[in-house]
C-alpha cells in the first residue's frame, strides 16, 4: 500500500515538472525534406512520438497472440508436430519393451522421421521389423538412420550384427563386423562381438588370432581371457587332425595335429588341459607311444587327475616302465580314485590281474565310477565271478544316466 502511494506520488511530481516545462518555454521543432514540413512544439512532438511507441508494442502484442492462437488451433503448427513426436517417441518405446512390434514399428518410424537426431528411434523401429521378420524393411530403416546420420556408422554397423544374428545369417553378421573392425580397429565392441560370433561358430583358429587384439586393448579380464585362450587352443588341437591346413594342401591327421601343437609357446605346451587335449588326439590317432611320453612328461612337472586318467588308456612302448611311473605317483596321490583306475588298467595290460583287481576295488572304494565298475567287471568276467560282473556292469550303467535308469519300463503289449 505504502508502495503504491509513493508511485502514486511519484507520478504526480513528474506530471507537475513536465507542466512547469510547457509552461515556461513550449519548445519547437522543425523537420523539412523537400516538399515534405513537419512543425510542431517539442511537447507535442514527444507526445506523438510516445503514442506511435504504444501502437508499435500494441500492434506486436496482437500479431503475438494470433500466432500463439493459431498454433493452438492449426494441427499441422510446429507446436502440435512436437507434441505428436513426443506421443509417438513415449509410444513406440512402450511398445518396443513390452513386445508390440508392429505398433513399435510404425511409432518409432515416425518418430525418427520428426526429430533432428532420429538414430536410437530408427535402431528401434529396424528390430522392431527384425521381429517381425520383415527383414528388408529392418535394413531399410538401417539405411535411412545413416543418410541421417552418417556419423554413428559404427553404432548402425553394430545393431546391423545383433539383428543379422537374430535372425540366423552368421555369416553376414560376421562380414559386417569384420569391415567394421577394419575400418575401427580397436573398438571394443566390435572385438567382443567377433570373439562371441567366432565362439558361436566353433572357429577356434579365427578365436586364436583375434587373441593378441583381445589383449592389448584388454576387451576381457585377465582371468577370462587366459580360460578363453586355453579353450581356444584345446579346441583347435581337437580338431587340428581334422581339417586341412590353410596353404597345405592335404595335410591332415598326424602332421596337423604336431603342426598344432607347435604353434603354441613353450608355456602354453606345458599347461595340463592343453597337454590333455594334444595327448587325447594323439590316442585317437592311433600315436600311443608319443601321447605316453608326453603324459609322463606333463605327470612329472605337475601332477593332474585329468592326465593320469589319460595315462592308463594309452599303451606306450614299455608297458613295465609305464606301470612302474605310474606306481611312483601313487607314493603322493594314494587317495585319487583316477590314479587307482589307470594303475587297475595299467596292471592288466601287464597280466597283472591281482594287482589290478585290488586298484581297481580301490579306486570304487573311493569313488563309484562306470570306468571303474567296467573294467572291474570285466576282470571279473575272465576270473570266472560272473554274478558279480553282471552286478557292477548294471552298477556303471546306472551311474551312466540314473535319471534314464529311473523312469518306469513301458508296459508290455499283451496279445
Amino acid at each position: 500500500m505504502k508502495r503504491t502511494y509513493l508511485l502514486l506520488f511519484a507520478a504526480i511530481l513528474i506530471a507537475a515538472l513536465i507542466g512547469i516545462a510547457i509552461s515556461e518555454h513550449s519548445g519547437y521543432v522543425l523537420i523539412a525534406y523537400q516538399n515534405f514540413r513537419y512543425e510542431s512544439s517539442l511537447w507535442a512532438t514527444l507526445a506523438l512520438l510516445a503514442v506511435v511507441w504504444l501502437l508499435v508494442v500494441l500492434i506486436r502484442a496482437l500479431i503475438g497472440l494470433v500466432t500463439t492462437s493459431g498454433g493452438l488451433v492449426n494441427p499441422w503448427s510446429r507446436r502440435h508436430r512436437s507434441r505428436r513426436a513426443q506421443v509417438a517417441i513415449a509410444q513406440g518405446q512402450m511398445d518396443l519393451a513390452e513386445g508390440r512390434w508392429a505398433s513399435a514399428q510404425r511409432h518409432l518410424h515416425r518418430a525418427a522421421e520428426a526429430e533432428r537426431q532420429p538414430l536410437l528411434y530408427y535402431l528401434g523401429a529396424a528390430r522392431a521389423a527384425n521381429e517381425q521378420g520383415r527383414y528388408e524393411e529392418s535394413d531399410n530403416l538401417l539405411e535411412r538412420a545413416l543418410e541421417r546420420q552418417p556419423q554413428a556408422e559404427l553404432a548402425i554397423a553394430l545393431s546391423h550384427a545383433q539383428l543379422q544374428q537374430d535372425r540366423g545369417e552368421i555369416d553376414g553378421a560376421l562380414a559386417t563386423l569384420e569391415a567394421m573392425r577394419e575400418r575401427h580397429p580397436h573398438n571394443a565392441q566390435v572385438l567382443r562381438h567377433l570373439q562371441r560370433l567366432y565362439q558361436q561358430r566353433g572357429d577356434w583358429s579365427a578365436l586364436i588370432r583375434l587373441m593378441p587384439e583381445l589383449r592389448k586393448d584388454k576387451i576381457l579380464p585377465a582371468q577370462e581371457l587366459a580360460e578363453l585362450e586355453r579353450r581356444a587352443w584345446g579346441e583347435n588341437l581337437s580338431l587340428a587332425a581334422y581339417r586341412e591346413n590353410e596353404g597345405e594342401e592335404g595335410l591332415t591327421g598326424l602332421p596337423s595335429l604336431d603342426k598344432a601343437w607347435q604353434q603354441l609357446t613353450s608355456a602354453q605346451r606345458q599347461e595340463p588341459a592343453l597337454v590333455l587335449a594334444y595327448a587325447e588326439q594323439l590316442r585317437r590317432l592311433g600315436a600311443d607311444a608319443q601321447a605316453e611320453e608326453i603324459l609322463r612328461t606333463a605327470l612329472k612337472r605337475e601332477y593332474s587327475s585329468h592326465l593320469a586318467r589319460l595315462y592308463g588308456l594309452v599303451h606306450g612302448a614299455e608297458p613295465t616302465k609305464q606301470l612302474q611311473m605310474a606306481e611312483g605317483l601313487l607314493k603322493q596321490h594314494a587317495n585319487d580314485p583316477s590314479l587307482l583306475l589307470t594303475l587297475g588298467r595299467l596292471c592288466l595290460q601287464n597280466s597283472l590281474w591281482g594287482k589290478a583287481r585290488d586298484y581297481l576295488e580301490s579306486s570304487l572304494r573311493e569313488q563309484r565310477s562306470p570306468e571303474a565298475c567296467a573294467e572291474l567287471a570285466r576282470l571279473l568276467a575272465q576270473l570266472g565271478e560272473t554274478e558279480r560282473s553282471n552286478q557292477l556292469f548294471q552298477e556303471g550303467l546306472g551311474l551312466l544316466d540314473e535319471r534314464f535308469l529311473s523312469r518306469p519300463l513301458p508296459a508290455l503289449a499283451r496279445a
